[in-house]
């Protein structure tokens, strides 16, 4: 059984959310709803409640990282040299 649901938007955020459907080839419902599913998909990932999640968690990252990070005098000298610069490459 489908239930209706009314959603309450400003005009300019209903173009936005209608044209990016259009993109997508979609209606607008079909896009609101996989929008939705999407938040709930997210919202449902992994919680790092314990230490052993977040061992797991930080361990995971380990495997995806290549190189290795420099360190913090090497840090600092490039923000330095940044703000020196002002901001400009």
């Amino acid at each position: 059984m489908s239930v209706r649901v009314q959603v309450i938007l400003d005009e300019e955020e209903a173009a936005k959310f209608r044209s990016q459907a259009v993109r997508e080839s979609k209606s607008l419902s079909a896009w609101l709803r996989d929008a939705g599913r999407k938040m709930l998909e997210a919202s449902g990932q992994r919680r790092l409640n314990s230490p052993e999640s977040l061992k797991a968690f930080f361990e995971e990252c380990r495997g995806r990282e290549r190189g290795t990070e420099p360190d913090w005098i090497e840090h600092k000298a490039m923000i330095l040299k940044g703000f020196q610069a002002g901001g400009k490459p």
